[in-house]
């Protein structure tokens, strides 16, 4: 069964279509990430899963209830870290976990989250004087609160140092593999790549693609480039004509080759290695930041290179 299923799904403001016609599905403990350049729509997107705002037209429904038809059961089963989460009122990190475990009426530790995010020295802080990244750390610790069965993160990452973004990043991996859904957006391309079963792009309010990273790759033309580094020139080699080799480039003791089918690459080292001596091997693949670009038409803001949709 689905976590989430959207159909037809759409959102206007006046004359701006925000989403637009959206046909989603996210399966039971998958770990999805929502990538799009600023304004695509994804924010939007999970408003409206979590009946914030109303759709124009389409159905969304979250664990086969429908979001508007039931949101209160709906939220009972959701942790969610909005972006831009902030604390004002005059109350410690530990008070603002307490308060929020009484209002869910669950029975969390309060010293096991704080221990989780790396706030129990803080803990009798009051919340509203924390930096941006322990503000982002605690609220993340909230929405892990009675173990929900999905989780919303919208820039999870957000003021986070690398020691924060691993320790969330490690997190996620957790309850994913005990059966929580996640459902995320993130600027950190890196981060979505390395924990995501799926990702979905948005562009201009539009699904235009959903795949997993490899699926993604293929599906724009994922070639794989590979250099090696050889003793003597490495000419007359043949390489160009094995299967799936679509250039070859000799620059000094360079051979560089670019294969349209990732897994294409031990062939061409095992073809050369047996005509060369090979002293070194460099290998990559398309970035998920340049199939991003490829899906968007290179749609984001100049100076937010990495950025998703708001």
């Amino acid at each position: 069964m689905a976590t989430i299923e959207t159909r037809g799904l759409t959102k206007s403001f006046g004359d701006v279509d925000a989403v637009v016609d959206l046909d989603l599905t996210v399966e039971d403990g998958e770990v999805f990430g929502f990538l799009g350049p600023n304004g695509a729509g994804k924010s939007t997107t999970i408003n409206l899963l979590l009946d914030y705002i109303r759709p124009t037209g389409g159905t969304a429904e979250v664990f086969g209830m429908d979001a508007q038809e039931h949101p209160a059961k709906i939220r009972e089963r959701v942790g969610v870290l909005p972006e831009g989460y902030g604390f004002d009122d005059p109350l410690t990190g530990r008070e603002y976990l307490e308060w929020a475990i009484r209002t869910k009426d669950a029975d969390d530790d309060p010293e096991t989250l704080l221990d989780l995010v790396s706030l129990t020295d803080d803990a009798e802080r009051m919340a509203k004087g924390y930096s941006k990244g322990m503000q982002q750390r605690l609220a993340f610790a909230m929405s892990l609160i009675d173990d929900p069965d999905l989780l919303i993160l919208d820039e999870p990452s957000t003021g986070l140092d690398p020691n924060g973004i691993r320790t969330m990043r490690e997190v996620v991996a957790d309850v994913a593999a005990d059966g929580t859904t996640v459902f995320f957006s993130s600027h950190h391309l890196a981060e979505v790549e390395a924990v995501s079963d799926r990702v979905g792009v948005m562009n201009e309010g539009e699904l235009v693609a959903v795949d997993s990273i490899d699926g993604l790759r293929d599906s724009v033309g994922g070639h794989a480039t590979l250099e090696l580094q050889c003793a003597a020139p490495p000419t007359d080699l043949g390489v160009e004509a094995l299967d799936g080799v679509v250039d070859v480039a000799v620059d000094g003791h360079t051979l560089s080759v670019t294969c349209a089918d990732p897994a294409r690459k031990v062939d061409v080292i095992t073809h050369v290695a047996e005509r060369a001596d090979v002293v070194d091997v460099l290998s990559s693949t398309v970035s998920l930041e340049t199939l991003f670009n490829e899906l968007t038409e290179g749609g984001r803001e100049n100076e937010a290179a990495a950025e998703v949709v708001q």
